[in-house]
């Protein structure tokens, strides 16, 4: 018997031993595909800012400030009907990622999560043409303490912030009813109301989606391998896609408090 309690444990042992090595690995695969994923937008709107704007006054069609000018390509993406293609086409794309992630194989998840970003670097290159490189930088260097902080709280607290993330995802619902409302009515002082609630709900969904992310990898484990890889690359892809969403919301958010303008 006491044997049998000995071996039984050893199993148990090496079972969770297990499960924490895959989560790791897991986990690094998460926090991997974002990275790249920010790696991809941050160039990707890098690039195609330096392509809408000029120093040069021949070659420029609209001036937008002292001694800068937008191209004609830059023109025709920041001021003509194709900006609204610009602004909501990532919206479109998440939405249809999030639909179809289960149709997918892993490799094609993952190269339309990387579609996705640089459709996102598109949408925000605008704001090189707003706030100066030097307050971007900054703003991005704290963002990324901030979620690496809570992004870390998230996955080792023991306290289930399920009911926290529900209000929160019902407080998204509403910042984007608000910001629609307030792009085509311009109400006063609405913007800074937004960002600072924008702040707030991101930084709690960071901490709720990495616990998400980790509970749902642990229940996949207890409940044996079926879906096996293919299961866990979708699901990585998704897991990538969500805490990349949350840090480019606050980033954005955070930008307005931050950010000086040129």
């Amino acid at each position: 018997m006491a044997e049998y309690d000995t071996l039984r444990t050893g199993t148990v042992g090496a079972r969770a031993a297990q499960i924490d090595q895959g989560l790791r690995a897991y986990m690094n695969k998460v926090y991997g595909l974002m990275s790249v994923a920010m790696v991809i937008t941050g160039a990707a709107a890098w690039a195609i800012a330096g392509l809408a704007v000029t120093g040069d006054a021949a070659s420029g069609v609209v001036q937008i400030g002292a001694g800068e000018y937008l191209t004609s390509f830059g023109a025709a993406l920041y001021t003509s009907p194709l900006k609204w293609v610009v602004m909501f086409l990532p919206l479109v794309f998440v939405f249809g990622l999030s639909a179809m992630i289960n149709r997918l194989s892993p490799a094609a998840a993952q190269l339309a999560f990387y579609a996705y970003a640089v459709a996102m670097g598109v949408s925000l290159s605008s704001i090189f043409l707003v706030f100066t490189g030097a307050s971007i930088a900054t703003t991005f260097l704290v963002t990324a303490i901030a979620f690496l902080g809570l992004s870390l709280y998230g996955y080792t607290t023991k306290r289930d912030l399920g009911p926290i993330g529900t209000f929160l995802i019902m407080g998204v619902i509403g910042l984007l009813v608000a910001s629609l409302v307030n792009m085509f009515f311009n109400i006063d002082g609405l913007s800074s109301v937004i960002s600072f609630l924008g702040v707030l709900i991101f930084a709690g969904l960071t901490a709720y989606d990495t616990q998400q992310i980790k509970g749902q990898y642990l229940a996949f484990a207890h409940q044996g391998d079926a879906g096996g890889e293919a299961w866990i690359g979708r699901s990585a892809v998704m897991g990538a896609l969500n805490l990349y969403l949350d840090f480019i919301n606050m980033f954005m958010f955070l930008l307005q408090f931050l950010g000086n303008r040129d």
